[in-house]
């Protein structure tokens, strides 16, 4: 009789057990916390203000081919774009990439070792020169990206505060840059 009772008295406390707890009900009054991403404080007006002149313009290889094709010059078009003094920049990586294209790409090797470029140095490992130029561009938003190459400026335009530049109709555009700056709207 007591063995039974031990069994009915454990069936009962699996049933309790299994049991889904009641939600308590959440005060309409109390506040409600949210996870909010952290944006640079650069960004706290409309725009980004570490942007000005003179602009550090990081470079794609596929803009300086395309800038070759073109025939546009680099520096003066991007001076004519912007109105003010800008200073291409070239990663390590983009570098290695325009010196695996051979010796087809010649003239954008020496283009891309021109003085007026900057060097950049890299520190992580690989020569994927698009990850290299969205993680830069992530963690210093003091540049624009100059790019003709789509999957890039979709990577790019999810960044918020980086403007691109692109080639369309002979000359170079921007994208995603504030109307403070002077930069033309086409």
């Amino acid at each position: 009789m007591k063995r039974m009772l031990s069994l009915r008295d454990q069936r009962l406390k699996e049933k309790d057990r299994l049991k889904p707890k009641k939600k308590q009900k959440k005060d309409p009054s109390a506040l409600k916390e949210r996870e909010v991403p952290q944006h640079p404080s650069c960004l706290f007006f409309q725009y980004n203000t570490q942007l000005g002149p003179p602009y550090h313009i990081l470079v794609d290889t596929n803009f300086i081919n395309f800038s070759i094709k073109a025939k546009l010059d680099l520096v003066q078009s991007m001076m004519d774009c912007l109105y003010a003094k800008c200073i291409p920049c070239i990663t390590d990586c983009v570098m290695a990439e325009i010196e695996k294209l051979g010796q087809k790409y010649r003239v954008a090797l020496r283009i891309a070792k021109d003085p007026r470029f900057e060097r950049l140095p890299c520190t992580h490992k690989g020569t994927y020169a698009d990850d290299c130029l969205v993680q830069r561009v992530t963690q210093h938003k003091c540049y624009i990206v100059a790019t003709v190459d789509r999957d890039l400026k979709r990577r790019i335009r999810k960044i918020p505060g980086v403007p691109i530049m692109y080639i369309s109709n002979h000359r170079y555009n921007i994208e995603r840059m504030p109307d403070d700056y002077g930069a033309p709207r086409f």
